[in-house]
């Protein structure tokens, strides 16, 4: 049998364009791909002979490989202080851990920035001054910082009362019985329990609902983006343990809105495989400049 010329081979067209019109003028509608999807990449870093002088970076490299080594998801956080360290061997630690997909920004009495490094688990903490200066310098090994989790002494968060009493507005649909379950859960909630999410994209809201959720639930000191494919932010509220989530997809569409009753909401922690995979790369990161260190 002779096998078909490559003109008798039958083309058929498919996505946007390909189809006939619909007779009510319609068209189909397409599934929005994301444009990019983040992925691991080693940072490119200066040759061992360059660096070897620095015993900053070596003493902070020989910490961290300790630390994380130990370390476990849910321990206390363990930091490292190195704003006393020479500003050439902080860069050096900057360029190894470089940047993650995770950020956190603690704005009340004082404010703090937080980048979680390409290893989960792994922060640099920047405590600024007044004038808005680097006043500390940490590397701090955990699942998320403390300042996410635990607000600074004297600025504690409103107690699950306040939302008692609260008098509805015009135009509101499911504002207040939000509140009312928000109230329950807030008073009910215990250190340990599992997080208990609102999904408020299952749920009629009007924009005088969203409006009037914001305005009263206020907004708390600790804000998170946590980015990989899509973008996450969270935002912490005035009532302690309650937090705002939304998701939003590559294409900065909003896809997901949801208010937890949770210590921490637990996209912003780093999972225990994370942890795990974090201190096979460090290994990987440090070999190439202190083979020698005390694994």
């Amino acid at each position: 049998m002779r096998a078909p010329s490559i003109e008798s081979i039958p083309i058929h067209l498919t996505g946007p364009g390909s189809q006939p019109e619909e007779t009510d003028g319609a068209r189909p509608e397409t599934l929005d791909l994301p444009r990019e999807i983040a992925a691991y990449r080693p940072p490119e870093l200066p040759g061992p002979e360059r660096v070897a002088h620095l015993q900053g970076a070596r003493a902070a490299a020989e910490w961290l490989r300790q630390a994380l080594a130990g370390y476990r998801a849910g321990d206390p956080s363990r930091v490292a202080d190195i704003t006393a360290v020479d500003p050439e061997s902080r860069a050096l630690v900057n360029q190894i851990l470089a940047e993650g997909e995770v950020s956190l920004v603690y704005r009340g009495g004082l404010e703090a920035r937080m980048q979680e490094s390409i290893l989960a688990g792994v922060w640099r903490v920047i405590w600024l001054a007044p004038d808005g200066t680097p006043a500390r310098d940490l590397i701090e090994v955990c699942d998320v910082p403390r300042l996410a989790r635990h607000r600074l002494e004297g600025e504690a968060g409103r107690p699950p009362e306040a939302l008692d009493g609260i008098e509805a507005e015009a135009g509101l649909m499911n504002a207040m019985p939000i509140l009312s379950e928000l109230r329950h859960q807030l008073g009910a909630w215990k250190p340990g329990d599992s997080a208990y999410v609102v999904n408020l994209t299952q749920l009629p809201l009007s924009e005088q609902d969203a409006a009037f959720l914001e305005r009263v639930l206020g907004r708390g000191p600790v804000e998170t983006l946590a980015r990989g494919y899509g973008e996450c932010h969270i935002v912490s509220t005035g009532f302690d343990r309650l937090w705002w989530v939304r998701y939003h997809n590559n294409l900065e569409k909003l896809i997901l809105n949801t208010l937890e009753v949770v210590d921490i909401p637990a996209v912003a922690c780093a999972a225990p495989e994370d942890l795990a995979d974090s201190r096979q790369r460090l290994e990987g990161l440090l070999e190439p400049y202190w083979q020698d260190l005390e694994r």
